[in-house]
């Protein structure tokens, strides 16, 4: 009769414990993922406005809060897809903000289906922060239509597939395993 072989068993073995290990380290991002979404949507709903995020690292606390840049000059002026407070699809125009410390920010002026550039220089600003970091324009500048308001929902949250997607991985590989164990003990 055949013995298992050692060597392929640990190996799968320990492959499929790592899977198993992915599959609730997702679950844990997940929790993670829901809370900052949490927090997201307390602060959209607040309404409070917050200072500009001068370091990367507090860019995450400031995100869907209100905010105001006073941009002293508008450079790179360009187009990006985007929505309209209605849902509309059309075009975000975006500019690069330099502010009154001579920081480039990025600032959405507004929407519209008409892909010229605004006229637009610059002033004081006030909108929401979204990801980016960048602030979308609220009231719209330049005579531009509202864009849709920077929304946590559209932050995607697969945390919860990917661990199913991690187990069902070690499942398969045991499967596959096993089948391939049966077929070399019974000498096929």
């Amino acid at each position: 009769m055949k013995r298992v072989p050692v060597l392929p068993t640990v190996i799968v073995l320990l492959a499929v414990a790592y899977m198993i290990h992915l599959g609730f380290w997702q679950l844990e991002r997940l929790a993670e993922k829901e809370a900052m979404l949490a927090r997201y949507e307390a602060a959209q709903a607040l309404g409070d406005e917050v200072r500009w995020p001068e370091a990367p690292s507090a860019t995450q606390r400031a995100l869907y809060h209100r905010s105001r840049l006073d941009c002293r000059a508008a450079l790179a002026p360009t187009t990006l897809s985007g929505r309209n407070a209605k849902g509309e699809a059309g075009l975000a125009h975006v500019v690069t903000c330099i502010d009154a410390e001579g920081a480039k920010r990025q600032l959405v002026l507004g929407w519209s289906r008409d892909p010229s550039t605004p006229d637009w220089t610059g002033g004081v600003v006030t909108g929401w922060i979204a990801p980016g970091p960048r602030l979308v324009a609220d009231p719209p500048q330049a005579g531009l239509e509202a864009n849709a308001r920077p929304d946590p929902k559209d932050i995607p949250n697969n945390h919860l597939a990917y661990a199913v997607q991690w187990f069902l991985f070690a499942g398969v590989a045991l499967v596959i395993y096993a089948l391939a164990l049966r077929k070399r003990l019974r000498g096929g």
